[in-house]
């Protein structure tokens, strides 16, 4: 894993190389990229160590102060974030080392400040597990919520784990033991969260005093009650490592008009270049001062005082549809307007040729007769598949992926839960795509929208709600099956309502016997065949060959 962390490393660096040379040669677009590029990782690691106290926004501009004027101190780009991160966790050090020296630390002093934990959830719109994870931070102390913002980083694929001992200020393997340890106090920290939202009526006495802020005090009191407490410290569920939750999740990003002044501490940009030694540093103050005003990679410099302003883009990022919406049925482009100017033609070498294949089943169809028998399944070649999850693979987060690859069937059944949370359903998404893939059947003797009850069906009922499909989404049945020849990921994007996935690799023979597992068996309905044999089988509605950094953004209207 550090391995492929290292080569991740790599290529983050040969990105940055250029530009890290050319604001070190004093180009002021080269230095506004970079501090626009950098500040969010430097954020999410000032951020997450003081858990959004008021002092982060502080501690975010005199790293970056710092790192700007003594830039051309560097000698090795290919260190940039390494040397850049050990920056940002000086200044943590020298801002506790400040506020315990003139008094104890009163974290009430964030007032208003938005706590960093709350800004993950929400930000992130992290669920379950993952949540407890983000929220496990509020009940560590402040040396290992700094390890934990580094670990956090790492095991995300920011940061290697050599950049991790380096910014901490330790050797590799002090690294590992004291990460080993954070572990244990974040599961301790998780169970704690876990507890609290909990319905356990002893728990409820104990904390009837209780202010609601953590402190070091209440979790040794709350985590002596959950290791002697039958009701707290049965989980109901298998508990998944934080390491596991963590990986590939994303930056925080920053919040919309964050402003990071780099005024060279109260002095005008201006004095501040009069006041440099000569070379780089006195280069690019200089240019800083111009009366100019440079707009690049979504910051801006303003002349006089040297200030970057994180603006949100003209364009808005694409949305995961949580709840049904008239725009999220994709529909075809309205014609044209007979005053409209029709576009050139491209010439031929613009033109190049695009070989689809498949359907794609984007419109709500009525369910089958419950005594129509399936058409007969076409049998196509498989040599099997491989997951990355082994034999069976349960997901019921969001952001969990499981990587498929191979020639074969799949079976991925759905596990609809309105009596968690039911509302607006993120559908799944396939990405990454490479080679060929096709939704050939449903079984499972049931749709999710046929009636269990008087009044219910698979997707809710009066008493818990309903599950809401996004506009235009095909209904799916509890067994869904698809044909891989290739390789693909498929992600759950739980937000709002709550569902699961477990995906199985299959064989044309359990899906045939499945989709005529029917009424006489006592089913609901017998199952449905969609493949064709050719080509023009359906695809799923939510797929790419791309790899988006959401996969929840997907376009439901797919086109492979």
């Amino acid at each position: 894993m550090d391995r492929s962390r290292t080569r991740k490393d790599d290529v983050d660096t040969r990105e940055w190389r250029d530009t890290i040379a050319a604001a070190q040669a004093g180009d002021r677009q080269a230095l506004d990229e970079l501090v626009a590029g950098w500040l969010p990782l430097v954020y999410n690691i000032v951020g997450r160590a003081l858990n959004g106290h008021a002092d982060v926004d502080d501690v975010v501009q005199e790293t970056m102060l710092r790192a700007v004027d003594n830039l051309g101190s560097l000698r090795d780009p290919d260190s940039f974030r390494s040397w850049l991160v050990a920056i940002a966790m000086r200044q943590i050090r020298d801002r506790a080392r400040r506020r315990t020296a003139a008094a104890p630390l009163d974290e009430s002093a964030a007032g208003g400040a938005a706590d960093f934990a709350e800004l993950t959830v929400l930000r992130l719109q992290l669920e379950g597990q993952r949540r407890e994870v983000a929220e496990a931070v509020r009940w560590l102390d402040d040396e290992d919520r700094q390890l934990l913002s580094l670990w956090w980083l790492e095991v995300a694929g920011e940061l290697t784990r050599r950049e991790l001992a380096a910014a901490a200020g330790i050797s590799r393997q002090h690294a590992a033991v004291r990460v080993q340890r954070l572990k244990e106090r974040v599961e301790t920290a998780r169970g704690i969260v876990r507890a609290l939202d909990g319905a356990c009526p002893d728990l409820r006495e104990t904390t009837a005093r209780w202010n609601g802020r953590p402190d070091s005090v209440w979790r040794k009191r709350l985590a002596r009650h959950i290791r002697g407490c039958g009701y707290c410290g049965d989980t109901h569920e298998t508990v998944v490592p934080a390491e596991r939750l963590l990986v590939g999740i994303a930056l925080v990003p920053l919040p919309v008009g964050f402003t990071l002044s780099l005024a060279l501490g109260g002095k005008t940009a201006a004095a501040a270049a009069g006041a440099a030694s000569v070379g780089w540093s006195a280069k690019v103050m200089a240019a800083l001062t111009q009366p100019v005003v440079a707009v690049t990679a979504g910051a801006t410099i303003v002349a006089g005082g040297a200030y970057v302003v994180v603006q949100p883009s003209d364009d808005p990022p694409p949305r995961a549809v949580s709840s049904p919406t008239a725009a999220s049925t994709a529909r075809p482009p309205a014609a044209p307007s007979p005053t409209a100017t029709p576009s050139p033609s491209p010439s031929p070498t613009q033109q190049r040729k695009i070989d689809l294949y498949g359907t794609v089943v984007d419109a709500v169809d009525a369910a089958p007769d419950p005594n129509a028998k399936p058409a007969a399944l076409p049998h196509r070649p498989e040599s099997g598949i491989t997951s990355s999850w082994g034999p069976k693979a349960v997901m019921q987060h969001r952001g969990e992926t499981v990587d498929l690859s191979g020639q074969g069937y799949v079976l991925v059944r759905w596990q609809i839960a309105p009596q968690d949370r039911s509302g607006g359903l993120a559908m799944p998404t396939w990405t990454g795509l490479k080679g060929r893939l096709f939704h050939v059947a449903s079984g499972g003797g049931r749709r999710m929208d046929d009636a269990t009850g008087p009044d219910t069906t698979g997707m809710g009922g009066p008493a818990t709600g309903y599950t809401v499909l996004p506009d235009g989404t095909q209904q799916m049945w509890q067994n869904e099956y698809f044909y891989l020849d290739g390789s693909v990921s498929l992600t759950v994007n739980e937000r709002g309502a709550s569902y699961g996935l477990t995906v199985f690799p299959s064989t044309w023979e359990a899906a045939d016997k499945d989709i005529n597992y029917g009424p006489p068996q006592g089913a609901v309905r017998y199952g449905l065949v969609r493949d064709t044999g050719k080509d023009t089988a359906p695809v799923p509605q939510y797929v790419t060959r791309a790899k988006p950094a959401d996969p929840a953004t997907v376009a439901q209207r797919s086109r492979v």
